[in-house]
């Protein structure tokens, strides 16, 4: 039987729990996980030739333009032709997307919809303790003494990303810019919302729509032909 290989996208708005959701579908289903965050950093560290140009647009509080993204991420899938795959955090634009288009077929794109109001509360409740890392939540995992770590009793921190106004700002811009990709999917009729506040919720109507999909040890076949 000849294996057909599944490529999906996964999309949802910073603290939809996107990553918890990707782990998941990579152990459950055995996809190689491609996130364009990932790729970015990568990048900027090797100090390859698009590295350093990434890292001057960075700097200068830009956008990467499609063009740049477009192309790490088509050459990082060049190395995963005989893979099913989770493509993380791109496409971004419709640009993007259209580009993405020309080369792969997508199977499925996965959309968290998460209520803003759950995820400014779930993120601006996060506080770390810088030294090691703990994260702590003041809704569901508060540390036993307000403001001071359960270990070291140092005080914690709120990273700016978790700041209210700053996660208010992350989620309009996420919107705006992701609204046309979510309507150019749907077009495409290879959208798939999943509407929820809890990631454990969510899980498993992703899990048995991808069942429907496709079949488990299929995945894991095509999967470990890398």
């Amino acid at each position: 039987m000849v294996l057909r290989l599944f490529r999906a996208v996964i999309m949802g708005p910073p603290g939809s729990g996107k990553g918890t959701v990707s782990e998941r579908i990579v152990n459950s289903f055995g996809l190689k996980h491609l996130s364009s965050g990932d790729v970015l950093r990568t990048n900027i560290k090797a100090k390859t030739e698009v590295g350093l140009l990434v890292k001057s647009y960075i700097d200068q509080g830009q956008l990467v333009s499609d063009d740049v993204i477009t192309r790490l991420i088509l050459h990082d899938l060049k190395g995963l032709e005989q893979c099913s795959w989770l493509l993380d955090g791109f496409p971004r634009t419709v640009t993007q997307a259209e580009c993405l288009d020309t080369v792969y077929q997508i199977d499925t794109v996965l959309n968290l919809n998460v209520p803003f109001e759950t995820i400014k509360e779930r993120l601006s409740s996060r506080w770390i303790h810088l030294g090691s890392g703990r994260v702590y939540n003041t809704n569901f995992n508060p540390p036993k003494i307000p403001g001071l770590d359960d270990v070291t009793g140092e005080p914690l921190i709120q990273r700016n990303d978790d700041k209210l106004e700053t996660v208010t700002r992350r989620l309009k811009s996420y919107e705006t810019q992701t609204r046309p990709v979510l309507e150019y999917y749907r077009n495409k009729g290879v959208l798939e919302t999943f509407t929820g506040t809890e990631t454990n919720k969510i899980w498993p109507h992703i899990q048995t729509f991808l069942c429907s999909k496709t079949s488990d040890g299929d995945q894991k076949a095509a999967a470990g032909k890398a």
